[in-house]
C-alpha cells in the first residue's frame, strides 16, 4: 500500500479531524525515525497512518485494533503493517519485536503528549515547545490525561534511546511538519 492509499484508508474510516492530525503527528515521528533508521519510509508511513484508522467504529478494547486488523487485510495491507498496528495495543496479546514495532509505540502516545504540549501554548504554535516543558508536563498527571505516561517512557526504552533525546526527535519531527498537523500556531486575518 503506497502513502496516498493508506490516507484514503483513515479519511474514509475516521471523520475526527482531531484524530485524523493524530496519525500524521505519529507518521511525522516514525517516518523520521524510518530515515535515521535507514529504514522502507513508506512502510513506515503506512503503518503510522493506520494505527488507529478504526478507532472511531471499534473504540474499545480489545475490538480496536483487532476488528480492524480484518478490514486492512481485505484491503491488502501486508503481514508487517498490520502485525506492527497490533502490537502497538498493550492488550493485542502481540508482541513488539521489530524496529518498526518498537517506534510505532514509542511515538504514538509522545506524539499525543506533544500535540497538547503545543495546544497550552500562547501561539498554539509547536515551535513554542520546548523539551524542558514537555518533561514538566510529562509528570503532571493531570495534564493530557489520556496520554499513557508508561507508554512513552517503556517506547523509549525499548528502542534503546534515552527519554530526552526521544522527546528532541519527535519534536523536531513534528516542528518540521508543522502546518500540515495543525501546530503552526493561530494565523491572523488578512489586513
Amino acid at each position: 500500500m503506497t502513502r496516498p492509499e493508506a490516507l484514503e484508508v483513515l479519511f474514509e474510516f475516521t471523520k475526527s479531524e482531531s484524530l485524523r492530525k493524530h496519525a500524521l503527528a505519529v507518521e511525522a515521528c516514525v517516518v523520521a525515525y524510518a530515515k535515521k533508521f535507514g529504514q522502507d519510509e513508506n512502510t513506515w508511513s503506512v503503518t503510522a497512518l493506520l494505527h488507529d484508522f478504526d478507532y472511531e467504529i471499534h473504540p474499545d478494547a480489545p475490538d480496536h485494533p483487532m476488528k480492524g486488523e480484518s478490514i486492512l487485510a481485505a484491503r491488502g495491507v501486508s503481514d508487517e503493517v498490520r502485525r506492527a498496528i497490533l502490537s502497538h495495543a498493550n492488550y493485542s496479546g502481540v508482541s513488539r519485536d521489530s524496529l518498526l514495532e518498537k517506534t510505532l509505540f514509542a511515538c504514538d502516545e509522545l506524539a499525543g503528549l506533544l500535540t497538547a504540549c503545543s495546544y497550552v501554548k500562547p501561539g498554539r504554535n509547536i515551535a513554542e515547545v520546548e523539551i524542558k516543558s514537555v518533561k514538566k508536563k510529562l509528570k503532571d498527571k493531570a495534564f493530557a490525561r489520556s496520554v499513557s505516561r508508561d507508554d512513552i517512557t517503556t517506547g523509549a526504552e525499548a528502542l534503546g534511546i534515552p527519554l530526552d533525546e526521544h522527546i528532541e526527535f519527535c519534536l523536531a519531527a513534528m516542528q518540521a511538519r508543522a502546518a500540515e498537523l495543525g501546530l503552526a500556531g493561530e494565523t491572523s486575518p488578512p489586513a
